[in-house]
């Protein structure tokens, strides 16, 4: 109950729909319990004493009744299912905006298809709970004890009997919702669990079909159905034993009360028409209270869920921006890395003691075998990650003082797997600028030498493309991917091995566009090949997480050490690739 609790400041702010939903409520609970008085008015002075010429009067009244109680049904339904909705709205806009600000460092074990799960599958729980399951609770709670209050003018005996007998019911739902909200919480994960594997295989599926894999990822999935399979199983066996018991006890209250009632009937202690009544309310309140397990199941679900979606509202957002930020000067950047070193888990470093000076309108070049840290120093830069030593200066100023957003507007970062939505061409190059000009999206674009075969393409720059920008090349997505970054004219143009799928030749007509603007960008290059950053102002060589070699591409020719040996291999196999190209030529 406290994990729903927790949510209280979602609904809160539309407690009118519930007060609402509330009072109708009651009304509606008054007129069920007033009808069946019109039922002992009917047998006992009406029949019994043959005064036929009120049935007219009693029909009316009955009628009465029933539209009091369909009208206000209504808006206690109406009122409670906008209650619901509301609260949801605000609660799932909530949960997505965390989900922007948690820090890289969650997402890199997190699973998207238990994400995805929590805010479609355990939010639409609450608000199920929320527009029904909580008003049915409370009309079995108001028929109770309504019930009890009008059985008891009838009489006491009848009413303690009933009571007692009612008890029974109430405290075998008590036991059932104890027994069964396990099985939900194991219900709820298996569906997530399901998510991710659905979710992960389509993603994946040229990976699939390229290693023949299809039955394997049957088998996969089969495996973790299998789980879910069993996980309903056993929720359905708690269900099927709860039903039938409920049915069944339901049934001797009835039969119990019956005779008891009876015997008084018999005693002169109470009329045909008030035992009537009194089994006309009888069956008021056994009905919900048969059926109170699934407002009970509705209820365990929502707290299950609410205690998935904390377990989300409570993470704390690791990068932000500083309570009392510092302006950051719309100017140049100068970028300088100090006694840096950084690592994904404090026991091991993938920066050591790195310190780095990037000059405004300059470009440095880092280059490093897979794992010596190329990446995590752009992670840093624009505070994917915060250092664990040292810090990242932005004109002169600690990155960690300066409005995040701000911060990394300044950046365009061009990763070397670009994400392309679902959407156009034009769309996913101006994501960072929504409202520029067609020409301003048609100038980066040849930038990035990408005009040409957005050009080719049936709808130009107005094709949607795939989901992952499924139909591109690998090529073409990183073209989309600098253009869409070149766009927002930012300070600091972060390549990190952007231009990997890209022919030798393509690559060098971009890197000369870039090298041609007029704008003073300061760009970082990050690569496995020597010829995308040869030219850089200064080229950084890490090696395990630190600095081994700097300097300019001679300079570094000159030192023969690990920039050397990878220039002579990438220059060996460049004269190799040549020299097969001769040959295959010469045999045509």
């Amino acid at each position: 109950m406290k994990d729903f609790l927790k949510i209280k400041s979602f609904f809160m702010p539309y407690k009118r729909y519930f007060v609402c939903a509330f009072l109708a409520l009651m009304v509606t609970t008054c007129v069920s319990v007033a009808a069946p008085l019109l039922l002992k008015y009917l047998v006992d002075d009406v029949i019994l004493e043959e005064q036929y010429h009120l049935v007219p009067m009693v029909s009316l009244a009955v009628i009465g009744v029933a539209i009091v109680q369909g009208v206000f049904s209504y808006l206690y339904q109406y009122q409670g299912q906008w209650f619901g909705i509301k609260t949801v709205y605000d609660l799932r806009n909530t949960l997505y905006q965390k989900l922007q600000y948690l820090s890289l460092g969650y997402y890199s074990s997190a699973k998207t298809g238990d994400l995805m799960a929590r805010l479609t599958g355990d939010v639409e729980k609450i608000r199920t709970f929320l527009s029904g399951g909580i008003f049915n609770l409370l009309k079995t709670f108001f028929l109770f004890i309504a019930g009890l209050a009008v059985m008891s003018i009838y009489s006491i005996k009848l009413t303690l009997v009933t009571f007692v007998v009612l008890g029974l019911l109430i405290a075998l739902s008590y036991r059932f919702q104890k027994v069964v909200r396990p099985s939900f919480r194991t219900i709820r994960k298996s569906v997530a669990d399901l998510t991710t594997i659905i979710q992960e295989n389509i993603m994946g599926i040229r990976t699939v079909k390229s290693f023949g894999h299809e039955d394997f990822e049957v088998d996969k999935f089969a495996k973790y159905n299998h789980g879910f399979k069993d996980a309903q199983l056993n929720s359905a066996q708690i269900w099927s034993r709860y039903f039938p018991v409920m049915e069944m006890l339901g049934g001797f209250c009835v039969v119990i009360l019956l005779g008891y009632g009876g015997l008084l009937v018999l005693g002169d202690e109470l009329s045909i028409g008030a035992l009537a009544a009194f089994f006309s309310i009888i069956w008021l309140v056994i009905t919900p209270l048969t059926n109170i397990g699934f407002s009970i199941n509705q209820f365990m679900e929502s707290v299950t869920s609410a205690e998935r979606l904390n377990e989300l509202l409570e993470l704390k957002e690791e990068i932000r921006t500083n309570s009392d930020p510092l302006p950051l000067v719309d100017e140049s950047t100068d970028i300088n890395l100090k006694n840096v070193s950084f690592g994904y888990k404090e026991s091991n470093d993938t920066l050591s003691d790195i310190n780095l000076h990037a000059f405004s309108g300059k470009t440095v070049g880092i280059i490093g075998a897979t794992g010596s840290g190329k990446s995590s120093i752009i992670q840093l830069l624009f505070r994917g990650y915060d250092t664990t030593e040292g810090a990242v200066y932005v004109n002169g100023t600690d990155a960690r003082k300066l409005p995040l957003p701000n911060l990394r507007r300044k950046i365009g970062v061009v990763m070397q797997e670009p994400f392309i939505f679902s959407a156009s061409i034009r769309d996913n190059i101006a994501y960072g600028n929504p409202y520029a000009s067609m020409d301003k999206i048609i100038e980066v674009a040849k930038l990035a030498d990408a005009h040409e075969f957005i050009s080719e393409l049936p709808n130009g720059y107005d094709t949607v493309v795939g989901e992952r920008g499924l139909g591109l090349s690998g090529g073409q997505k990183q073209r989309i991917s600098i253009a869409r970054a070149l766009l927002i004219e930012p300070e600091i143009l972060v390549l990190d091995d952007a231009t990997s799928a890209l022919d030798m030749e393509t690559e060098y007509q971009i890197l000369s566009n870039l090298k041609a603007m007029d704008r003073k960008q300061t760009i970082f290059i990050i690569a496995h090949r020597i010829s995308s950053l040869k030219n850089a102002d200064e080229i950084i060589v890490l090696d395990k997480g630190k600095i081994v070699e700097r300097g300019r591409h001679n300079r570094l020719l000159e030192q023969r050490g690990i920039y050397h040996k990878t220039y002579q291999v990438q220059h060996a196999s460049q004269i190799e690739s040549i020299q097969t190209q001769t040959k295959r030529s010469r045999a045509l």
